[in-house]
């Protein structure tokens, strides 16, 4: 009897939860929609002069001038008394996203990623700050949040990037800072081949230490077949290995990207991940196959994704577990 009551309660309280973040999210789009409504209306009433009132002018400039400000002030500390301080370069990404799946609807995500260029280094270091999941060293460069495996800590990270050599076809980087606690070290080298006017090849070693998981490396290869002058295919295939877990891990991805217009971009993708050589031997974690729909709209610097996608995880047998990924991303840019 008592089971049952806290059954009860847990699951008053899962539904509870699970009607703020719908009732967030409606909340969310009709205070959106109502503010481009009002634009729309301003912009045929009022000169085009008065456009930079609006609220999310007024908005860039608040966050573009705030982490400005901030990375002007970190990079005076390593300038010389008698030297004038430069103007150091600023890019902030803010990203809100909601990923629904048939077995999970309340997944609701706010990421940021910050990057400061240092002046002072000659512009070859940056101070980046992030808890997004780019540098995640198990995801692909054109991979979406849903592949990735979940867990309940979250990446927070402050790294200091250094790039050398850099050119056209190749670079050196390497990062020194801190992720999810854990203190970390790495060492990247790109490099891009040519093989004709519409194909190329990109190789991209890495070695890396983390303090609790020590050492570890990761390959990266890239095939692109460029069909037209606004599509392109692409293959990713990446392995990684590390002291912290057994065997090989391996992904897959298939590519096909497209440029609509000149606001509009579409990728289709398939992408297949595994393990092989470790305690179960080779196996396949999951398939995951998707369409991402990329547009910008209201301002240059706003941009909106629609991902339906299909994935076909072990854990659930490999049924088909639906789901649809909805972003919204500003970027903010001084310097």
């Amino acid at each position: 009897m008592l089971n049952n009551e806290v059954k009860q309660i847990l699951t008053k309280m899962y539904c509870k939860k699970l009607c703020c973040w719908l009732f967030s999210l409606v909340l969310f789009y009709f205070a959106f929609a109502t503010s481009v409504l009002a634009y729309n209306t301003q912009k045929v009433k009022k000169p085009a002069v008065q456009e930079d009132d609006h609220w999310m002018q007024g908005l860039h400039e608040t966050v573009s001038n705030s982490v400005y400000q901030s990375a002007h002030w970190f990079d005076s500390f390593f300038i010389a008394n008698d030297s004038e301080q430069q103007s150091p370069t600023t890019t902030a990404k803010i990203r809100f996203a909601w990923l629904p799946k048939s077995r999970d609807w309340s997944e609701v995500k706010t990421r940021f990623r910050l990057r400061v260029k240092l002046p002072h280094f000659q512009d070859k270091a940056s101070l980046v700050l992030s808890d997004d999941a780019d540098d995640e060293l198990n995801n692909l460069p054109l991979e979406s949040a849903h592949a990735s495996p979940r867990s309940d800590d979250e990446n927070f990270s402050l790294a200091l990037n250094y790039t050398e050599d850099e050119s056209h076809t190749s670079l050196m980087n390497y990062r020194l800072g801190i992720s999810g606690g854990d203190i970390f070290t790495r060492a990247k080298y790109k490099r891009a081949f040519h093989i004709d006017e519409t194909q190329g090849f990109l190789v991209e070693p890495s070695v890396y230490y983390y303090l609790g998981d020590g050492l570890g490396a990761k390959l990266l290869l890239e095939y692109d077949h460029q069909l037209s002058q606004k599509s392109q295919f692409r293959i990713n295939y990446s392995i990684r290995g590390s002291a912290a877990f057994s065997g090989i891990r391996w992904k897959h991805g298939f590519y096909k990207l497209k440029q609509i217009d000149k606001t509009t971009a579409s990728v289709w993708s398939l992408q297949v991940e595994g393990e092989r050589n470790g305690k179960r031997g080779f196996i396949i974690d999951n398939y995951t196959l998707g369409y991402r729909y990329r547009f910008n709209a209201l301002r240059d610097w706003i941009f909106f994704e629609v991902e339906p996608f299909l994935e076909f995880p072990e854990r659930e047998n490999y049924n088909t577990t639906p789901g649809i990924a909805l972003r919204i991303e500003g970027f903010f840019h001084k310097g």
